[in-house]
């Protein structure tokens, strides 16, 4: 008896069959990465080059563009602390 085969989906891909699975980054890996990240101007450049470059591994890169997302949220935080704390000592020693 012959085996019934079933036609491919209209999305699948050749490279969706297989994809070989990318390396673990190495601990000491991350160690030169954390560190180089921790350079303020050096690691504010790092960041976007490992975010959207394309040499980085995709571990790496979304790790990069979550730390630029949270670099984002908390510069919000700070200018919006600023202007009240500004705003509220102005007025307190205006008067």
């Amino acid at each position: 008896m012959e085996e019934p085969t079933f036609p491919k989906p209209a999305h699948a891909d050749e490279t969706d069959s297989f994809r070989p699975a990318e390396q673990p980054i190495s601990i000491g890996e991350w160690m030169v990465t954390l560190f180089l990240a921790a350079i303020p101007i050096i690691g504010f450049i790092m960041l976007l080059v490992w975010a959207f470059g394309d040499g980085a591994a995709a571990t790496k890169a979304n790790w990069a563009k979550a730390t630029l997302l949270w670099l984002v949220i908390m510069a919000a935080f700070y200018t919006l602390m600023v202007i009240l704390f500004g705003a509220f000592f102005f007025t307190f020693f205006s008067a």
